[in-house]
This record gives structure tokens, C-alpha cells and sequence, in this order.
């Protein structure tokens, strides 16, 4: 959790987010001329105000999904205005809410759009698909073949977007986080968008449910964020959890990506390493990062090595009555 909270649900003041860290607002208007003491990028205009970075932004609303990300990494963060992943934490909620003046309505606007797109790079990159979800839709969409029959826990589930995605395609989901905020967020969204989901807020290396509890369990893109030590202790959970199957997913990098908020790596050889010593029947590939599937129980036809389980394509989101 950040030491200076974010509360994603707290309505902007005058259309202007402001935390301990940074003040946001879109730019109304005409663009101003360029101050001597501000950075202009395509997206942003950057200052400082004491210890506060303050932005604003030329993102329309109908724009704002999660390729927010991208922009926010390629303008501000890897030319190196700003650093850190607090920082680039709660920019972000700044920029979302600044594109309505009911929180849960911009949220929801954020995720309708971020889910149509990744549907659009699942089913082919031509339709439309750009950034940060083109670089994660292959990912969730090889989650969804892993799966074996049955419940699913997502531990560390950030947004929620594969969550809310395995329950619209029918599935039994619970998603959770140790972010309160996070969860609080999702819970307030999942609703609107006519999805059932069950969240909770759990540390991913002490999960408060009992051993062999949900089919399947989910680690995806969650270890390059903790240490050696905490992520041994999630692996350990994910297994002891488990009734059929774990499937854990990391980025493949040469160096850990600090924007993200990774901080360390992870190798092939290092999931081959964790599959082994577990005893049970695993595999490790590489397909847009590495992948360790380990089967905890090995019923006839839900072997890893065995035929992917396909989901029904998920139904597209309804429209919001408003």
C-alpha cells in the first residue's frame, strides 16, 4: 500500500484531484503558452508546486482506459521527469477522476472501455487494440486456457480486469488484493457493469481461506512486484489454496522495470526451478513472458501437459441505463 494513500472514490474538488503527492486536472481550453518552468509532452503539462507534482492533462475522457499507462511511462516517466511507482500510482487516479465529477462514474467509464479493448486484442490486434492492453490482452487470453474446471481465486488482482473478465465468461471469481482502495474500487465497479464478483482484501502470502478451497489459483503478473521471500511464501499460499490447479505469469526482463513497479526478475529457469521443487506435475513456457502451471491434483483430462480448458467467449458488457 502507498504511504500516502490514495482514495480512488473521493470526489475531485472543482474538477481538480489533489493528494500529498500530486494535483490534477484536465486542461479546459485552449492550451496555454509554455512557462519557463513547465514540461510539455503531447498528453501533459508538468510543474511543481512544493513537494507536489502538478499536471495537467489533454487526455478526453472517451480516451481514458488503461493505455493511460503507456502515456504516463512514455511521457512523463521513462524520459525521466518523474519517477517511481507511488507517483505514477496516483497520477493515474488523478487523471481518471479527473474526467467526470462522480468517482464511480469515471471508474466505470475506465473500465467499459479498458474491457471492450482488450475483447477487440483478443480477437484480433486489427481491430483496434493499441499500448499498454495490447501488451497484456495475449496474456489474459492464455489465462483463460489454463484454467481447469471450477472456482477461481486471483491473487494480487490490481485492477481486476481478468477477474471481472473470467465471471463475465461464467466462472465462480473471487479477486483479491492487499488494497483495500483497490478492492473497495473494484466491489463499487463490478456491480454497474452487471458482472457478479467476489473481492476481498488479503495479503497474496496470507490468504484468510482454508487449504484446497477454489479449483484454480491465479498469480499473474504479481511475483516481479515482491521480494525472493515474499514471493516464495504467495507460491507456497497459491498451493496450499488450490484444489486443481496454479497458473503464475511474469514479465521476461533483461532488468526490472521500475515504472511498473517490478523489483526484481524472474527467469524460465527460475520457474522451472519453483515447479520442481514442488513435487507435482508442472510445466514452464514462454508465450509474452514466462508461465509455471502446476497441477495440485491431477484428475484424468486436466493434466497441464493436457488440452487447454476453452472458456465461452464473454458477453459484451450492457450499456450503462444513464
Amino acid at each position: 500500500m502507498s504511504a500516502a494513500q490514495i482514495q480512488p472514490l473521493e470526489a475531485p474538488c472543482d474538477g481538480v484531484y489533489r493528494d500529498e503527492l500530486v494535483e490534477v486536472r484536465a486542461q479546459a481550453g485552449a492550451t496555454p503558452r509554455l512557462d519557463l518552468h513547465t514540461v510539455r509532452t503531447p498528453h501533459f503539462d508538468l510543474t511543481a508546486v512544493g513537494h507536489r507534482a502538478v499536471v495537467v492533462h489533454r487526455v478526453p475522457p472517451e480516451r481514458i482506459d488503461d493505455d493511460l499507462s503507456g502515456l504516463l511511462a512514455d511521457e512523463l516517466f521513462q524520459p525521466g521527469w518523474l519517477r517511481g511507482g507511488e507517483l505514477f500510482e496516483h497520477l493515474f487516479t488523478g487523471i481518471v477522476l479527473s474526467s467526470h465529477p462522480d468517482p464511480v462514474v469515471a471508474w466505470e467509464g475506465f473500465y467499459r472501455r479498458t474491457l471492450d479493448r482488450v475483447g477487440d486484442a483478443i480477437d484480433g490486434p486489427s481491430a483496434g487494440a493499441h499500448g499498454t492492453i495490447a501488451d497484456y490482452a495475449p496474456v489474459y487470453a492464455r489465462v483463460e486456457e489454463l484454467l481447469a474446471e471450477g472456482t477461481v481465486l486471483e491473487l494480487g488482482c490490481c485492477f481486476g480486469f481478468l477477474a471481472l473478465r473470467l465471471a463475465q465468461a461464467g466462472l465462480q471469481v473471487t479477486a483479491s488484493d492487499i488494497s483495500p482502495g483497490t478492492v473497495d474500487l473494484l466491489a463499487a465497479v463490478a456491480p454497474r457493469l452487471g458482472v457478479p464478483l467476489a473481492t476481498r482484501v488479503d495479503d497474496a502470502a496470507r490468504v484468510h481461506a482454508p487449504d484446497r478451497s477454489v479449483d484454480n489459483v491465479l498469480a499473474i503478473h504479481l511475483l516481479e512486484h515482491l521480494d525472493a521471500a515474499h514471493g516464495a511464501r504467495v507460491l507456497a499460499e497459491a498451493l496450499r489454496l488450490a484444489r486443481r490447479r496454479v497458473v503464475v505469469a511474469v514479465p521476461l526482463e533483461d532488468e526490472a522495470d521500475a515504472t511498473w513497479g517490478h523489483v526484481r526478475t524472474i527467469s524460465l529457469t527460475d520457474l522451472d526451478a519453483w515447479g520442481r521443487a514442488t513435487g507435482l506435475p508442472y510445466r514452464v513456457d514462454d508465450h509474452h513472458g514466462g508461465w509455471l502451471v502446476v497441477d495440485v491434483e491431477d484428475p484424468v483430462g486436466a493434466r497441464a501437459t493436457g488440452a487447454p480448458r476453452v472458456l465461452r467467449k464473454p458477453p459484451t458488457l450492457p450499456k450503462d441505463p444513464a
